[in-house]
């Protein structure tokens, strides 16, 4: 079960391109690269990603209170990751600019004292991982090939440049803290989809939000025209469309002659009686 589970983890790593690096490397992250592509390009080895995610959630599971665990990225692809990885672990995030002085000044306001430090980008987030060293704050870092490990404690080969593998990442770290702490089963899959620890534009988020208004409006306006039917806004008739279509099953209204009501007779209306007019100055 553990062997399918970790192969199944591999492949996961793999879709996301969580094993590509970059052009360049770092002496002291060369022995984590497996090989180098014939464009130049260095392939990290997700053999020792995997291992690495495990070693860091133990670390993580040692510490008491999970606030005293904080994540920060400086990455906008990982801001979302790091928001979600707080929300289901329980540890605090930073995925704004971080301010210096955070972990050594103590009378600033955002001032903090944490256990262990999660950075996405050691060489974006230099200034945490460089203030947690003056404190003796271990550190944990996700590193591509090009970045530098000074004062990181476990590096964590993957792509840590990639909005897809900087999900994964989080997502498989997220679950297997969770899985040692008890709260979620190893026989089971994990109830939270990766996709909500993907990045998400909000320019495209916006144009699907209009996209979904203007479909649902379409759609009402083709029901209320369904539902009323006609051009004047009433059912339509059954059968013939013509209003004006005599109908063959009543009987014709009799003629009337209109010089009968002048003759003489009973049918005839009394003439009024002429009004005195010397009445009124009476």
């Amino acid at each position: 079960m553990a062997d399918a589970s970790r192969a199944e983890d591999i492949h996961k790593l793999l879709a996301a391109s969580a094993h590509v690096g970059t052009r360049n490397v770092d002496h002291k992250m060369k022995e984590y690269v497996y090989r180098r592509r014939v464009d130049g390009v260095h392939i990290l080895n997700v053999a020792r990603t995997w291992e690495k995610i495990q070693l860091a959630a133990r670390i993580i599971v040692a510490i008491d209170n999970p606030k005293d665990v904080i994540a920060i990225s400086a990455r906008p692809y990982a801001q979302r990751a790091v928001l979600k990885y707080a929300a289901y672990t329980g540890a605090q995030s930073m995925s704004d600019r971080f301010t210096p002085g955070t972990f050594t000044n103590q009378i600033t306001k955002n001032f903090h004292e944490p256990r262990l430090l999660i950075v996405t980008d050691p060489r974006m987030d230099h200034q945490p991982i460089k203030e947690a060293s003056y404190v003796n704050i271990p550190v944990i870092a996700f590193c591509d090939s090009d970045s530098p490990l000074d004062y990181v404690d476990v590096a964590i080969p993957a792509n840590n440049k990639g909005k897809l593998s900087i999900g994964l990442l989080y997502w498989m770290l997220a679950r297997e803290v969770l899985r040692l702490r008890g709260a979620v089963s190893r026989d089971a899959e994990w109830a939270v989809p990766v996709d909500l620890f993907f990045f998400r534009d909000p320019e495209e988020l916006k144009e699907r939000e209009e996209e979904a208004k203007a479909e649902a409006a379409a759609a009402a306006a083709a029901a209320a025209e369904d539902f009323l039917g006609g051009e004047e806004g009433f059912p339509a008739p059954a059968g013939d469309d013509s209003w004006d279509a005599a109908d063959p099953a009543a009987p014709a209204a009799p003629a009337v002659d209109a010089a009968s009501w002048d003759a003489a007779g009973g049918a005839a209306a009394p003439a009024a009686p002429a009004a005195d007019g010397s009445g009124w100055d009476a």
